[in-house]
């Protein structure tokens, strides 16, 4: 069993609380001096840094909201001048408007440290060579997985995402072991491996590091018999340092967090309460060693639990469930944040259609497809069947400019998509996950 720091992922109760402590008393001092939100906010409550003197007193601070990153957007809850921010990545936001995380070179070095570890898990070592067809760019993804595996030590393939034809002849002649991207774009490779008739023993992979979208174990399974590798599943966002907040191990009875650097809290999204271990809500992280873009509490909107009992691989670290699902309306589709607020902004932007829509999701085959149906005006419905082709294709294009995914679209007659009392029904999501 490969643990890449047995130090920090095998430390005992005590340790772990004391190193946690320590670290999280220099966060609230960093954050209540450096950024005026969370010093407005700790004065609001009463609180002081000092009041701050353990682990125990994490439940005392504010909460963090995505909506604090997009009012303060671009940097107003950086912690450090920005000649110490080394990196600036970004994710999309509900309209437009992105998320912007900021890293300092001790950032990054962390960074590469909590992926080290994730890549480990999967008993991938230095002398493995690792094909990353994550994205490279704004998102976290392609570049976090690849500094942890240089930290490693192994070769790593910087071969991003899509072109596939391409991704399996390197695969082949580069006798790549280990692949990163996201699961359902594993059974796709694993598709065309088997429709191109491919010699099988030229394939070298024995595991894959998957993870940007939900998947269940019936697609692990899939995954695993016809790609034969050992597949393991990893949680991260870019608000708390990207990839690497957790990770699965071969024992695959949930995530192991690294929670020498993010402390895990899970508590009931509507009344905020800290529920117990083992009880399902939404799970909040703080970040304690973070330089650039510390958080308090930030709340993800992810549903899981968290186990703090010792795994069978020798780990102590926390463990969280797999993410069954969201507390908002966002989706994942193709690794890609989807918010239905995005599509209302393209539409209401054109104003040539009524503003009722609807997002249904399907898996065809291994890949998600998105099809954005739209309700027309009276007057529209009874325009020329060139017009509306003709709006359909301009809506493709605004849409799929602002999601930064491809999506088909409807428009449909008026009247036809189900109107609510209460919240509206906005996603239907038909995949199986």
């Amino acid at each position: 069993m490969t643990i890449w720091n047995p130090k920090y992922e095998c430390m005992s109760d005590d340790e772990k609380h004391r190193l946690q402590g320590v670290r999280l008393r220099e966060t609230v001092e960093h954050v209540y001096k450096n950024v005026p939100f969370y010093k407005g906010k700790m004065d609001s409550m009463g609180i002081l840094p000092g009041d701050i003197r353990g682990i125990d007193n994490l439940r005392d601070l504010p909460f963090t909201y995505k909506t604090d990153l997009r009012e303060h957007y671009p940097y107003g809850l950086f912690a450090v001048p920005m000649d110490e921010i080394v990196r600036i990545h970004a994710s999309s936001g509900t309209t437009g408007k992105r998320t912007v995380v900021g890293y300092t070179r001790e950032d990054i070095e962390v960074w590469a440290e909590v992926c080290a570890r994730t890549i480990s898990s999967c008993g991938a070592t230095k002398s493995d060579i690792l094909q990353n067809a994550y994205g490279y760019g704004l998102f976290t993804g392609g570049l976090g997985i690849h500094y942890g595996g240089e930290k490693i030590g192994m070769s790593v393939i910087p071969i991003s995402g899509g072109n596939t034809r391409r991704q399996l002849e390197i695969m082949m002649d580069f006798q790549s072991t280990v692949i990163s991207c996201t699961p359902s774009y594993a059974l796709y490779l694993a598709e065309v491996i088997e429709e191109s008739g491919t010699d099988r023993s030229k394939i070298k992979l024995k595991a894959g590091i998957f993870g940007a979208e939900p998947w269940s174990e019936n697609m692990r399974r899939d995954i695993e018999k016809r790609l034969g590798v050992l597949a393991i599943d990893i949680y991260g966002l870019s608000e708390i340092i990207g990839p690497g907040v957790s990770q699965e191990c071969p024992e695959k009875c949930g995530l192991h967090i690294n929670d020498d650097h993010f402390v895990p809290e899970i508590i009931d999204p509507d009344t905020e309460e800290v529920l117990e271990y083992g009880k399902q809500g939404e799970i909040v992280f703080t970040t304690i060693t973070k330089k650039a873009l510390p958080l308090l509490r930030y709340r993800t909107r992810d549903i899981s639990r968290l186990y703090n009992e010792p795994c069978a691989c020798g780990r102590t670290t926390y463990r969280m469930e797999k993410v069954t699902g969201r507390t908002d309306d966002m989706l994942i589709i193709r690794g890609v944040n989807v918010f239905p607020t995005q599509i209302e902004s393209v539409l209401l932007e054109l104003g040539e259609t009524a503003p009722h829509y609807q997002l249904i999701v399907t898996r065809a085959g291994t890949m998600d497809a998105l099809e954005v149906q739209v309700e027309m005006t009276d007057s529209l419905f009874s325009d020329e069947v060139r017009r509306i082709e003709d709006l359909e294709k301009k809506l493709k294009f605004n849409i799929e400019s602002t999601l930064a995914i491809s999506a088909k679209v409807t428009l449909v007659e008026p009247k036809t998509i189900a109107r609510s009392e209460g919240k509206a029904q906005r996603v239907i999501d038909n995949r199986d996950l």
